[in-house]
């Protein structure tokens, strides 16, 4: 089989990430990224060899591929998409989908009519630790979630601007949600308030830098989400889950599973971004679909972090059952 030929639209942090993992296969070959910052480009170019572009246009028209990844800040998602949809080029894409609504959904739609091959990076659902959290639930739902994303203002400038990254909600805490939705199901109600400080530091930022989100789930569990960017450092972030004679507490690193005999706690094993990009590549491949994350997927979590943004502006209840 001839190696996956895989374009990269976005050369930052997280490009990087996945681009290691794809180095790693020896099915795929990267060859060509595209950046508007060519020398950010350029420097991950040196490690694939891959030409490189500061026109995303010009290397989709240019290269012949069978994969895009696309790696880019909230405001910079739509056009890339559909550029990718116009190719029938499966994509994998970062979340958020995008800092609104109605692109993503948009997209989904388009990627619903074509059934393209899609894949988002809610790297959390690959953890193996959420598999055994999947498991132990599937025996004792769960009647209350409390999620947390207490950490830093990251230092892009885009990322305190709302119109530019939907927020900490949308850009952040999104991975909580979307833990949620997998473990304990399908959001019903959404209520938000946030609350804004002046930060001398941050005269720019128009974001809610503290968050607290109401919940109530279709299968009638209740939920808590508090958010914040005040700190200095990571201070917690993950989801705690509450069962009949059981208590889950998981972050990104390891699980914690109480039914009242200590607090035992496992270290996550394995690398959920590798088992992602593993699963996308498959599935262009033709092999079988491992995606847990597909667009369309993500696109209801993404509907559950802006109706929760709707919510704090608006002071008052939406209710997603039916959406």
């Amino acid at each position: 089989m001839k190696p996956v030929r895989v374009g990269f639209i976005g050369a930052g942090g997280i490009a990087t990430r996945h681009l290691g993992d794809l180095l790693t296969f020896e099915d795929v070959t990267v060859v060509a990224l595209a950046d508007p910052v060519v020398e950010r480009a350029s420097a991950l170019a040196e490690r694939c060899h891959g030409r490189v572009y500061a026109d995303y246009a010009e290397m989709l028209d240019k290269e012949t591929l069978d994969a895009l990844y696309i790696c880019v800040p909230p405001f910079a998602h739509g056009e890339l998409e559909l550029a990718a949809l116009e190719r029938d080029l499966p994509f994998f894409v970062e979340k958020p989908l995008a800092a609104d609504y109605q692109t993503a959904a948009t997209i989904a739609q388009r990627v619903a009519e074509q059934g393209l091959v899609t894949a988002v990076g809610y790297h959390w659902r690959y953890l193996d630790t959420t598999e055994e959290a999947q498991q132990l639930l599937a025996e004792r739902p769960a009647r209350l979630a409390l999620g947390y994303w207490l950490d830093f203002t990251p230092p892009p400038a885009w990322w305190r601007r709302e119109e530019q990254s939907g927020g900490q909600l949308v850009e952040q805490t999104t991975h909580i949600f979307d833990l949620a939705r997998l473990l304990v199901g399908e959001v019903d109600e959404v209520y938000a308030v946030g609350g804004k400080l002046h930060r001398s530091h941050l005269p720019d930022a128009d974001i809610y830098d503290a968050t607290a989100v109401t919940l109530r789930f279709a299968s009638g569990a209740v939920g808590t989400m508090a958010s914040t960017c005040l700190l200095n450092w990571p201070h917690r972030i993950g989801l705690h889950l509450f069962c009949e004679g059981m208590a889950i507490e998981l972050s990104e690193f390891e699980i914690m599973i109480d039914v009242g005999r200590g607090r035992p706690t496992r270290r996550a094993e394995g690398d959920p971004f590798v088992r992602e990009d593993r699963a996308f590549i498959d599935a262009v491949q033709g092999k079988p679909n491992r995606i847990r994350a597909s667009y369309g997927e993500a696109l209801k979590t993404h509907r559950v972090t802006t109706a929760a943004n709707q919510s704090a502006h608006e002071r008052r209840v939406i209710e997603l059952s039916g959406v």
